[in-house]
């Protein structure tokens, strides 16, 4: 049949199974618009404030989903409030499909009204991207954009079509995804990109199997490539049959029940002690889908210093790229754990894991009569809410008492800028996983330096009537960083201060919001339940103190037991 090529884009995200789109229009990508309304009802439109929210939003949809995510933008200044949101889903493994509509070919490098090559700007942060000039080749390159970014490690793909493109017919032939790999010049695409993750070679899955036979303290790293795969049942399986004690990065969080006795907390620059300790004491550390960031890895000459490293991960420029390894398995989380579990023996660590656990998991923060605290503040939170609610977070202090004081339990429940630290993702994740489950009670954890940079969002939330509750930690201050220059700066807090507007009560109210405000446990406590009966989104302002500290604490660069917080 012949169509246009705004029609033929939509046909082909209809292909994807695509459902829902967060975006926001503008005059290049008029034609996409003009055809979605003509499909009424195919696909439910999220309007955003902003840009940014709304590839923000569909990254928390992706997250919390496992599916990929969608966000449309027009030229110029649309494209470009999208980089921000591109470059977090990048960092942290996420697959969305960012669409923007750029000038028509005959004016593309004349720095035409709204015109930048989006392209350019987004190579470093996208797995890959597209310019499309000829309708005819529209089709397969949204189709082999959708596979590129769920397959192998997941990320962003952007398209960027030229507004010619999407006014000129072409012969559009439907396709079923389950056969874009053998269907011509998109297959003959698929096979030279081999989407499929690489087959683990398995001389070196029994040399593992050898190593953990051998080892009398072994120790397991889950990071995010666990979360991203979905190989968390295969990664439990595993944790249980070697009997090892496990650490969770800040984006494994979810992949192993929090609460499970297996589990020595996060670990890291905020990591708990028992986790920091265990891998500097272990004698074999297993680290699967985890890329050794500096926030985890700070001194790569010294970590794990004792051990043997093995890492485990779908992308081989990860491997050996932060620490050395002395071995390694390319290849998908839940294949390479599959394979691997029935060569190992059933296995008991008792004395190694009582040694670990006689450190602290989780930190006992003082309680201040009189003082709201996080730790109160999230305790209630954790016994009111249901236990599937999702948690979004923005970046800070408020990030890490979120992470210390939740127990998540599956894949998908906290969405977190781990790689990037974007703050202002929180609200806009939120949205995104709201819109994806609308039953489930999604809490978005922020602080009051975070929440001034996407607040705007509020207008979405109120617009389409999601029951979002976010919880702002509300210091007067850019806690993190305040944080730093008490420890590292000789406290002085220059340019931290936040003692000015909003009203952040008021500010809900203005967007037909529910708006509280809790200066103890009691009143936290009455806000929280009102907010989780109500059937629309809320704002509780948490009066906390300014000089409120996350521990543990290790500087950056630092071995991974110099705590300069306890």
């Amino acid at each position: 049949m012949e169509l246009n090529g705004a029609r033929i884009l939509l046909e082909c995200l209809r292909e994807q199974g695509v459902d829902t789109i967060f975006g926001y229009p503008g005059g290049t990508i008029l034609n996409v618009y003009d055809e979605m309304y003509k499909m009424e009802g195919v696909f439910h439109h999220v309007l955003t404030t902003h840009e940014q929210g709304a590839c923000h939003a569909a990254d928390g949809y992706a997250r919390a989903t496992g599916r990929v995510g969608v966000c449309f933008a027009t030229s110029g200044p649309g494209a470009t409030n999208l980089v921000t949101g591109i470059a977090t889903a990048y960092l942290d493994s996420s697959p969305i499909v960012a669409v923007t509509c750029n000038v028509s070919t005959s004016l593309i490098g004349k720095d035409s009204f709204q015109e930048v090559d989006i392209t350019g700007v987004t190579m470093p942060i996208t797995k890959c991207n597209f310019l499309v000039r000829d309708v005819n080749t529209l089709a397969d390159t949204v189709r082999e954009a959708f596979a590129i970014a769920r397959s192998g490690r997941p990320g962003p793909v952007l398209i960027d079509i030229a507004k010619d493109v999407t006014a000129s017919t072409a012969e559009y032939t439907p396709v079923p995804r389950k056969t874009h790999s053998k269907t011509g010049h998109l297959g003959a695409l698929m096979q030279r990109y081999d989407f499929k993750p690489p087959e683990p070679d398995m001389e070196d899955i029994q040399r593992l199997a050898d190593m953990l036979k051998e080892s009398k303290r072994p120790f397991l790293i889950c990071g995010g490539g666990v979360v991203r795969s979905r190989a968390h049942e295969a990664f439990r399986t595993f944790m249980n049959r070697v009997d090892a004690p496990v650490a969770l990065t800040v984006m494994g969080a979810g992949a192993v029940p929090g609460r499970d006795p297996h589990v020595t907390g996060m670990i890291g620059m905020h990591g708990s002690q028992a986790s920091n300790m265990a891998v500097d004491a272990c004698d074999l550390l297993i680290a699967v889908g985890c890329r050794f960031s500096d926030r985890v890895a700070l001194k790569p000459d010294t970590f794990a210093q004792h051990a043997k490293i093995v890492q485990i991960d779908i992308d081989r420029s990860e491997i050996n790229k932060n620490v050395q390894t002395d071995h390694h398995i390319v290849g998908d989380a839940g294949r390479v754990l599959e394979l691997l579990t029935p060569l190992v023996p059933e296995m008991h660590h008792d004395e190694w894991k009582a040694e670990v656990f006689t450190q602290p998991t989780e930190t006992l923060y003082d309680e201040h009569p009189g003082c709201l605290t996080p730790s109160q503040v999230l305790s209630t939170i954790v016994t009111e809410a249901p236990d599937d609610t999702i948690v979004s977070t923005d970046v800070g202090q408020h990030q890490m008492w979120a992470i210390q004081h939740f127990h998540f339990d599956y894949p998908g429940q906290l969405l977190t800028s781990g790689g990037f630290g974007t703050m202002g993702f929180g609200l806009g994740a939120a949205i995104g996983a709201q819109t994806a489950f609308p039953n489930k009670k999604v809490i978005h954890v922020t602080g009051d330096g975070s929440f001034r940079m996407n607040c705007n969002e509020l207008s979405t939330v109120s617009y389409y009537g999601l029951p979002v509750i976010t919880i702002l930690f509300d210091n007067a201050t850019l806690g993190m960083v305040r944080q730093w220059q008490t420890l590292i700066y000789g406290g002085r807090y220059s340019q931290t201060t936040l003692d000015r507007a909003p009203d952040f009560v008021k500010l809900a109210e203005a967007y037909g919001l529910n708006g509280f405000r809790a200066a103890s446990v009691e009143e936290f406590a009455d806000a929280f339940k009102k907010a989780l009966q109500s059937d629309r989104g809320s704002i509780i302002d948490c009066i906390i103190d300014t000089d409120e500290k996350v521990r543990p604490m290790v500087g950056g660069g630092s071995h991974i037991t110099d705590f300069m917080l306890n």
